[in-house]
């Protein structure tokens, strides 16, 4: 997919780019295969790749939920900026904060922001159990993409969600996660709603979102230690 049918693709998702945001999307490949030639952020790197599995993969997010009802949004594992400072681009009013343990995918988010001018973007190094004390019951919308299994990633994430709001795991394989994580979920005050399942262009394959409901609040003892959540997941 190069940058006119990134374009292209888009607008049939009726979204359309102004030119300072092409922009930013040209700057932000381009930066990122110049920080990952001395230090590693991705293993997509080709043009037309990145702009198929990592933009235009994490704009199919916007596709699922109302992002003009979006506030408030968390990105957990956030790795590049990917689908957070995608969707920040696309959606400029979003109040954007970025989760991720491993400092150098944080550094390079940063850098990221400042070579973009990208405003309202918070980016934490820290753990979920952790930062958790800081934003618990905090956001409209909470994400994660290709991070953890569910029945892990349920008990980090739901616990960020304001009630009434949403919890959205992007997943390839999903069903046999997604079974086993139903009892969690509903003990952290989440609800399952639907998965939606999208096709990328030109057979590239399937991006399933997991939406998740929380409809009441979640109990102050979740989450627990991550080895507690690995050792026994709800």
């Amino acid at each position: 997919m190069n940058e006119n049918t990134f374009y292209n693709e888009l607008e049939k998702l009726n979204i359309y780019l102004t030119d300072i945001q092409k922009k930013q999307f040209k700057d932000y490949y381009i930066y990122l295969n110049e920080y990952n030639s001395h230090t590693n952020i991705t293993t997509i790197t080709e043009l037309e790749n990145v702009y198929l599995k990592h933009f235009y993969d994490s704009i199919l997010l916007s596709k699922t939920i109302d992002f003009n009802a979006i506030k408030t949004m968390l990105d957990i594992g956030c790795g590049a900026g990917f689908p957070g400072l995608v969707l920040k681009i696309v959606y400029p009013h979003l109040n954007l904060t970025l989760l991720d343990s491993n400092n150098k995918k944080t550094t390079f988010c940063k850098c990221v922001v400042n070579k973009l001018n990208l405003n309202n973007v918070t980016i934490i190094n820290k753990r979920a159990e952790d930062y958790i004390k800081e934003k618990r019951e905090y956001f409209d919308l909470v994400t994660a993409r290709a991070v953890k299994d569910l029945t892990i990633l349920s008990e980090l994430a739901i616990p960020y969600v304001k009630e009434n709001n949403y919890f959205i795991a992007m997943k390839s394989d999903y069903k046999e996660e997604l079974n086993k994580s139903i009892n969690g979920i509903n003990i952290l005050g989440g609800k399952y709603l639907e998965t939606k399942n999208i096709n990328l262009p030109n057979n590239e394959g399937i991006r399933n979102f997991i939406i998740i409901k929380k409809i009441s609040k979640t109990n102050q003892k979740y989450p627990r230690q991550y080895n507690q959540i690995l050792k026994k997941p709800l």
